[in-house]
């Protein structure tokens, strides 16, 4: 069974996945989770003046270089923003297989809805936020990101939020204006099996824009496996789902072996 490489999303951190990964390699699955570019800074730091610039290709590049580190066919899984970024890098990199957990649109599977706008509001409410460091502030995240999720839970979470690139949270929300079209996908390319899985209740993340990426996928020749569960948000993490997200990509784990 080949390992998985963890890709975490915007304002996060690869401890997104700590008890999802002791859970799997129970289960025999083994997998890594790696750091974006810029994404090791210390709770309450200030953010690097690099990461004003960071680009999705940026993004990109991070995980192919971890990819060729891995030295062996893997699965790539993604989360929200971690979703998009396996799409483009497995254009190159190939993998195994994907899977796309509450994934950020691609340029063709963009979905905007009043919740996505509201969550971000705090972020995107001024002038130039596109060329700064950016960072998800405690009433966005609780409503936007942590719906759905005991307060026990959301407290270290929102502790581990760190700051990330406005230019690429741009390059997400308005692919029209990105002239480097960095969040569009060959789809043609992608042919891997693929899992997506959304909660019903995704508010920073609609969950059309997973219903558009597995059409597109399936439309290009992938088999996909599209989960959509009700009662839930953004964050399949904690407890009360983790347990049933663990089991989905042991059962799409198990179909690569």
């Amino acid at each position: 069974m080949p390992p998985i490489l963890m890709i975490h999303g915007m304002w996060s951190r690869p401890s997104t996945f700590a008890t999802l990964r002791m859970e799997l390699e129970a289960s025999g699955i083994l997998s890594a989770a790696i750091t974006l570019p810029f994404h090791d800074i210390a709770p309450g730091a200030e953010p690097p003046p690099a990461l004003a610039k960071a680009k999705i290709a940026d993004y990109v590049a991070a995980i192919e270089r971890a990819v060729t580190e891995l030295g062996e066919p893997c699965v790539l899984l993604g989360h929200s923003m971690g979703g998009l970024l396996v799409q483009r890098a497995a254009e190159k990199v190939q993998p195994r297989g994907l899977i796309l957990l509450s994934t950020a649109p691609s340029a063709q599977a963009s979905a905007l809805s009043g919740a996505a706008l509201k969550t971000v509001w705090s972020v995107t409410n001024r002038w130039g936020w596109w060329n700064e460091p950016t960072l998800l502030g405690e009433e966005a995240a609780r409503a936007g990101v942590f719906n759905h999720v005991p307060e026990a839970e959301i407290r270290p979470a929102l502790a581990e939020l760190t700051w990330d690139s406005g230019r690429v949270l741009a390059q997400m929300a308005a692919p029209w204006a990105d002239s480097e079209k960095g969040s569009r996908v060959d789809y043609g390319r992608l042919k891997q099996p693929t899992l997506v899985i959304t909660g019903r209740d995704d508010r920073i993340v609609p969950p059309d824009t997973s219903r558009k990426t597995a059409r597109l996928l399936g439309k290009a020749g992938a088999q996909v496996d599209y989960e959509e569960w009700p009662s839930v948000g953004h964050w399949l993490f904690h407890d009360a789902v983790r347990p049933k997200l663990a089991a989905s990509i042991s059962r799409f784990m198990s179909s690569l072996a």
